[in-house]
Protein backbone atom coordinates (compact mmCIF):
# COMPACT_ATOMS: atom_id res chain seq x y z
CA UNK A 1 0.00 0.00 0.00
CA UNK A 2 1.19 3.33 -0.80
CA UNK A 3 0.36 6.50 1.65
CA UNK A 4 0.68 9.80 -0.05
CA UNK A 5 -0.27 13.16 1.08
CA UNK A 6 -2.78 15.37 -1.49
CA UNK A 7 0.08 17.66 -2.09
CA UNK A 8 2.51 15.07 -3.51
CA UNK A 9 -0.86 13.97 -5.84
CA UNK A 10 -1.50 17.48 -6.82
CA UNK A 11 2.80 18.06 -7.27
CA UNK A 12 2.69 14.72 -10.00
CA UNK A 13 -0.64 15.78 -11.97
CA UNK A 14 0.43 18.81 -12.34
CA UNK A 15 3.89 17.72 -13.84
CA UNK A 16 1.93 15.36 -15.82
CA UNK A 17 -0.54 18.44 -17.39
CA UNK A 18 2.45 20.39 -17.45
CA UNK A 19 4.65 18.24 -20.05
CA UNK A 20 1.52 16.85 -21.65
CA UNK A 21 1.79 15.41 -24.43
CA UNK A 22 4.68 14.30 -23.91
CA UNK A 23 5.55 12.14 -20.60
CA UNK A 24 6.34 13.57 -17.49
CA UNK A 25 8.86 11.96 -14.50
CA UNK A 26 10.26 12.18 -11.65
CA UNK A 27 10.97 10.85 -8.00
CA UNK A 28 9.39 11.52 -4.73
CA UNK A 29 12.54 10.93 -1.98
CA UNK A 30 11.56 9.86 1.48
CA UNK A 31 13.70 8.88 4.88
CA UNK A 32 15.83 5.09 3.89
CA UNK A 33 13.53 2.11 5.42
CA UNK A 34 10.30 4.61 5.95
CA UNK A 35 8.42 3.98 2.86
CA UNK A 36 7.19 8.10 3.20
CA UNK A 37 7.28 9.57 0.56
CA UNK A 38 8.04 13.41 1.37
CA UNK A 39 10.36 15.20 -0.80
CA UNK A 40 9.10 16.06 -4.48
CA UNK A 41 11.49 16.46 -7.34
CA UNK A 42 10.34 16.89 -10.74
CA UNK A 43 12.52 15.31 -13.37
CA UNK A 44 13.19 15.61 -17.23
CA UNK A 45 12.27 13.29 -19.54
CA UNK A 46 15.21 13.07 -21.61
CA UNK A 47 13.56 11.36 -24.40
CA UNK A 48 11.19 14.26 -24.83
CA UNK A 49 8.33 11.87 -26.11
CA UNK A 50 4.64 11.20 -25.79
CA UNK A 51 5.15 7.38 -25.58
CA UNK A 52 8.52 6.66 -23.47
CA UNK A 53 10.22 7.88 -21.24
CA UNK A 54 14.20 8.05 -19.33
CA UNK A 55 15.26 10.52 -16.59
CA UNK A 56 18.44 12.42 -18.19
CA UNK A 57 21.45 10.66 -16.84
CA UNK A 58 23.69 13.40 -15.51
CA UNK A 59 20.41 14.59 -13.79
CA UNK A 60 20.19 11.15 -12.29
CA UNK A 61 23.01 10.63 -10.97
CA UNK A 62 22.63 14.45 -9.26
CA UNK A 63 19.65 12.94 -7.51
CA UNK A 64 20.84 9.75 -6.28
CA UNK A 65 23.96 11.39 -4.71
CA UNK A 66 21.39 13.92 -3.62
CA UNK A 67 19.44 11.56 -1.84
CA UNK A 68 22.72 9.11 -0.64
CA UNK A 69 23.70 12.80 1.22
CA UNK A 70 20.31 13.25 2.73
CA UNK A 71 19.88 9.58 3.41
CA UNK A 72 16.99 9.10 1.59
CA UNK A 73 15.71 6.94 -0.96
CA UNK A 74 13.03 6.83 -3.64
CA UNK A 75 10.31 6.03 -2.41
CA UNK A 76 8.09 6.89 -5.33
CA UNK A 77 9.14 6.76 -9.23
CA UNK A 78 6.91 8.64 -11.46
CA UNK A 79 5.96 8.67 -14.54
CA UNK A 80 2.52 10.21 -16.66
CA UNK A 81 0.63 7.96 -20.10
CA UNK A 82 -0.55 10.54 -22.01
CA UNK A 83 -2.81 8.21 -24.16
CA UNK A 84 -2.83 5.49 -22.50
CA UNK A 85 -4.37 4.02 -19.30
CA UNK A 86 -2.37 4.05 -15.82
CA UNK A 87 -0.69 0.92 -16.56
CA UNK A 88 3.16 -0.36 -16.65
CA UNK A 89 3.97 -0.75 -20.22
CA UNK A 90 6.55 -3.71 -21.06
CA UNK A 91 9.21 -1.14 -21.50
CA UNK A 92 8.30 0.51 -17.98
CA UNK A 93 8.60 -3.23 -16.72
CA UNK A 94 12.02 -3.87 -18.17
CA UNK A 95 13.18 -0.83 -16.58
CA UNK A 96 11.94 -0.85 -13.18
CA UNK A 97 15.29 -1.24 -11.08
CA UNK A 98 14.82 0.18 -7.75
CA UNK A 99 12.50 -3.14 -5.51
CA UNK A 100 11.47 -1.08 -2.41
CA UNK A 101 10.07 1.91 -4.80
CA UNK A 102 6.31 2.06 -5.59
CA UNK A 103 6.36 2.95 -9.11
CA UNK A 104 2.64 5.34 -9.79
CA UNK A 105 1.69 6.62 -13.38
CA UNK A 106 -0.40 9.08 -14.23
CA UNK A 107 -2.34 8.78 -17.17
CA UNK A 108 -3.55 12.70 -18.89
CA UNK A 109 -5.39 11.10 -21.41
CA UNK A 110 -8.78 12.31 -20.14
CA UNK A 111 -8.02 16.35 -19.83
CA UNK A 112 -10.95 16.96 -17.16
CA UNK A 113 -8.99 13.96 -15.07
CA UNK A 114 -6.12 11.92 -14.28
CA UNK A 115 -5.79 8.08 -13.53
CA UNK A 116 -3.55 7.64 -10.94
CA UNK A 117 -2.64 4.09 -9.98
CA UNK A 118 0.52 2.80 -8.04
CA UNK A 119 2.43 -0.51 -8.28
CA UNK A 120 4.75 -2.72 -7.37
CA UNK A 121 7.46 -4.25 -9.82
CA UNK A 122 9.82 -6.98 -8.88
CA UNK A 123 12.28 -9.20 -11.49
CA UNK A 124 9.07 -8.48 -13.94
CA UNK A 125 6.14 -9.22 -11.46
CA UNK A 126 3.36 -6.11 -11.75
CA UNK A 127 1.40 -5.89 -8.48
CA UNK A 128 -1.26 -3.27 -8.38
CA UNK A 129 -1.79 -1.42 -4.67
CA UNK A 130 -3.90 0.33 -2.81
CA UNK A 131 -3.29 4.40 -2.55
CA UNK A 132 -3.95 6.08 0.10
CA UNK A 133 -4.27 9.70 -0.17
CA UNK A 134 -4.70 12.10 3.09
CA UNK A 135 -6.69 9.21 4.51
CA UNK A 136 -8.61 8.45 1.57
CA UNK A 137 -8.71 5.38 0.13
CA UNK A 138 -8.22 5.46 -4.39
Amino acid sequence: MLTITQALVDQMVAHARADHPDEACGVIAGTYGSDRPERFVAMTNAERSPTFYRFDSLEQLKVWREMDDRDEEPVVIYHSHTATEAYPSRTDIAYASEPNAHYVLVSTRDPEHAELRSYRILDGEVTEEEVVISGSVM
